[in-house]
């Protein structure tokens, strides 16, 4: 077996060849990374929300479902909070009404800050029409809820630069 000696200068030499061959791509950073508006974000309440006893201008945290990540940074951590407000509300009646309420999403909490959302989530209570058909007035409908777990859809309303 042949043994080879390269000396220093002839091993730098190959080196910066190589480097030069190579662009180097500067890394991004966290700070250039933006997620941009109208991107969709899952959420899912807190805890359940029903109609029961809501009215119009109650406000509910719910929480954010999964990382939302923008080049494969998380942007938005799971579980960050989300406030909406119920926008409208019909209750429950005689006849197989059943109860309906509109939430619209307000804002998400990131890092101590909060950026906008937009979005509206219908929520409607099963109802009893069908034992209302079949001749009692007095059936009334079912309340509606959002159960903890149940995941509806709002999106960003503004960029939300990753910290």
């Amino acid at each position: 077996m042949k043994t080879m000696k390269f000396t220093v200068a002839a091993i730098l030499a190959v080196s910066a060849v190589c480097a030069a061959a190579q662009p180097v791509q500067a890394p991004t950073s966290a700070a250039q990374i933006v997620l941009p508006m109208d991107t969709m974000i899952q959420v899912t309440p807190v805890q359940e929300i029903t109609s029961i006893k809501m009215k119009e201008g109650d406000t509910y945290m719910m929480q954010v479902a999964a990382d939302i990540a923008q080049n494969g940074v998380v942007v938005i951590p799971r579980g960050a909070p989300v406030k909406g407000t119920i926008t409208w509300r019909t209750g429950k009646g005689i006849g197989g009404k059943s109860a309906k309420f509109d939430m619209t999403f307000n804002s998400v909490t990131v890092q101590g800050h909060q950026y906008a959302l937009k979005g509206k989530h219908r929520q409607e209570g099963k109802g009893n029409t069908v034992a209302a058909l079949l001749g009692s007035m007095f059936v009334s409908g079912r309340s509606a809820i959002i159960t903890s777990g149940q995941i509806v859809t709002a999106f960003t309303a503004e960029a939300i630069p990753a910290a």
